[in-house]
Order: structure tokens, then C-alpha cells, then sequence
């Protein structure tokens, strides 16, 4: 009975152990907040940016070969101090000025870095890779860009593995309203007020990793905001709309009239036929000719 006592004060104190022990991990957690990062890893509302589809097990090299291809497009197209995050650069006689170029390392050290203008998201789906992408770069000019230039015959040194780019231009959360939201905000520009009536479009809606929304349904409501004065037309559209679901995020874009011109915006499909077909390829004006033959057939 005697030895009772310094074993209970033993254990007394190894709880205290414990307790401090549980005190510097909560601590090491406080310090070392993730959020942020957390919320730049995923698709959130209000985002924007390019579903890319690549070959089984490669999503890795496929994210490192696209951040190259956009960057040199993003150069290319909006000049390197936007394409680097810089926003603006020193005159070279301030270069010549110590106090001022003090101050000018001082004001970028305090400042917070520039977001990047394309993100990649870590998704756990095969053959599939996200790209969030900020101002300037709207998507689908950009990949539309991209499509054009391959199908001309210019060869991507970047595009290994890439299979078809989808460009997004509006996210809301995957549910009926979330649904309408995006639809609205995205169509609007396209479909509704005087200029844009007697539009003839297509729906194509593609669902992943999503159980709650059927095919049939994402189109009647698609459909319904475009509004009167439209008509469907599944190959001589004027505009096709893409509806992209992926577990508890949806996206919508619009693009025009040659998306099957170009492959269905397939990088590998334009990779290999620009050769046997380029002039007709290259050559927008006729883009549209033949599509009124095929729709009416259709109806």
C-alpha cells in the first residue's frame, strides 16, 4: 500500500507531459495555417479557368507541360510583364538613383505577391487536370487561340500528353441554383437583348463524380435561360454551350461555330491532322458554310 501513492504521482505527472505535449502540437498548427492554400488548390464559386483531359497517368507532366504552354501564350498575347505578375517596371534612371531603388525593394518586399495568372488544382480523378486563370486571360479566347494556331500547323513542343481543353468562364456550386446562377451570368451576353436574337445553339453538357443532376434536366434549364427567340440546332449552332459538373462545383462557357471545326478542341486530333488538311483548316470564311447544310438535314 505504501507504493501506491508515488505511482499515482508518477502518472500525474506523465499527464502532464501529455498535456504540454498536446499544447506544442496545437501551437505548431496555429503557426502554420494552411487555408489559404487550401482554398487555391480547390474550385471555388466565382471562379474561372480550363478543364484539360490528358492520357491515363500522366496528370503530372501534363500540368507542367500546360503551365508552359500558357505562359509563352500569355506572353505572347498580353506581353511579359503581365504574363511574369509584374505590374510595372522602374525607369532606368531610377536604376541610377540609390535612395529611390532602395525604396522601390522596400515597397515590392511589403506589397503581396502577385497571384499567378494560371493555377493548377490537385484533383483525384484520372486523365483529368484544372487551370483556375485571373485577368487578363479570358479562357475562351485563349484556348480558341490555341485550337486555331495548332490546327495551322503550329507544333506544341508542350503538349505531350494533353488530350481536349474546355475553357470555363463562370463556376457556381453544383445544385438547381447554382445551376441558374451560372447560366444566367454567363449566357446573358450572348443570348439576351436586341442584337443577339435569332441565335441558333447547342447544349453540351459533360457530368463527373456527380449523382445529383441528370442529363435531360441541366439541358430543359440551360434552354430555359437562353430565353425566346433561339432555336436548337445540334450542328449548324451559332454558339454551343458547355456545361462542365464535377462533384459539387459547375461550370458554363459559350464558344463559336468551328468547335468541330477544330477537333472538338482536342490538341492531340489537331496535332495530327494539320498536314493533310491545311488550307481548309486555316481558312475561317468557310468555316460556316457548310454548317447550314448539315442542320437542316437534321431537322
Amino acid at each position: 500500500m505504501a507504493d501506491a501513492a508515488p505511482f499515482k504521482r508518477k502518472a500525474k505527472s506523465d499527464a502532464r507531459g501529455n498535456d504540454d505535449t498536446k499544447r506544442t502540437k496545437g501551437k505548431k498548427r496555429w503557426e502554420m495555417p494552411k487555408r489559404g492554400n487550401a482554398e487555391a488548390r480547390q474550385i471555388n464559386p466565382g471562379d474561372v479557368g480550363i478543364w484539360a483531359t490528358c492520357a491515363m497517368k500522366k496528370e503530372a507532366p501534363t500540368v507542367a507541360d500546360l503551365r508552359d504552354l500558357f505562359q509563352g501564350y500569355a506572353t505572347k498575347l498580353y506581353g511579359d510583364q503581365t504574363a511574369n505578375g509584374s505590374e510595372e517596371e522602374g525607369d532606368s534612371d531610377v536604376g541610377s538613383d540609390i535612395e529611390a531603388e532602395i525604396k522601390k525593394e522596400l515597397a515590392d518586399i511589403r506589397k503581396p505577391a502577385v497571384k499567378p495568372l494560371f493555377t493548377s488544382v490537385k484533383l483525384d480523378t484520372q486523365c483529368l487536370v484544372f487551370f483556375k486563370t485571373r485577368a487578363p486571360v479570358e479562357p475562351v479566347s485563349f484556348v480558341h487561340k490555341i485550337c486555331q494556331d495548332t490546327a495551322d500547323g503550329v507544333q506544341h513542343k508542350n503538349c505531350r500528353f494533353v488530350k481536349r481543353l474546355t475553357p470555363i468562364t463562370g463556376i457556381e456550386k453544383a445544385n438547381q441554383k447554382g445551376l441558374e446562377t451560372v447560366a444566367e451570368k454567363v449566357l446573358a451576353p450572348h443570348f439576351h437583348g436586341d442584337e443577339n436574337a435569332g441565335k441558333k445553339f447547342a447544349i453540351r453538357p459533360t457530368i463527373r463524380n456527380n449523382k445529383d443532376f441528370k442529363r435531360d434536366d441541366v439541358i430543359k434549364t440551360v434552354a430555359a435561360a437562353v430565353g425566346p427567340g433561339h432555336k436548337v440546332d445540334l450542328h449548324g449552332y451559332d454558339l454551343l454551350i458547355f456545361v462542365e459538373i464535377y462533384k459539387n462545383v459547375i461550370g458554363m462557357s459559350v464558344v463559336g461555330p468551328d468547335f468541330d471545326k477544330l477537333k472538338r478542341y482536342n490538341i492531340e486530333e489537331l496535332r495530327q491532322g494539320p498536314a493533310e488538311g491545311a488550307p481548309d483548316a486555316t481558312a475561317p470564311a468557310p468555316a460556316p458554310a457548310p454548317a447550314p447544310a448539315v442542320s437542316v438535314e437534321s431537322t
